[in-house]
């Protein structure tokens, strides 16, 4: 999807960010929270930032209160770079959840 607050998919917007169901989901619930603001990646990440990234938990939070997924358990990741696995060129927040996602380590 084109990363557009105004897209039709889009089921969250506010002056920070917009969340979006995942194309490719690895889960039953796979969003994606993503910042209005253009960042180039996790490590131009600056002070001044600050607000727009802790509001990114705070919208995942209520998404997956939204969700269903408090109780049984949901997993927030920000992938940087290409070892980590990103495929979107701005940093963005996945929201995962709806069943047992496994250990990580």
């Amino acid at each position: 999807m084109a990363r557009d607050p105004l897209h039709p998919d889009v089921i969250y917007r506010d002056e920070r960010c917009f969340v979006v169901r995942d194309i490719n989901p690895k889960a039953p619930v796979h969003l994606l929270i993503i910042p209005n603001m253009p960042i180039n990646g996790l490590d131009y990440i600056s002070p001044a930032m600050e607000a727009t990234m802790g509001h990114l938990f705070v919208v995942a939070a209520e998404m997956a209160r939204r969700e269903g997924v408090t109780i049984s358990g949901y997993r927030l990741v920000m992938n940087n770079g290409d070892d980590a696995g990103q495929t979107i060129a701005w940093p963005h927040m996945h929201l995962l959840g709806g069943r047992a996602l496994g250990d990580m380590g």
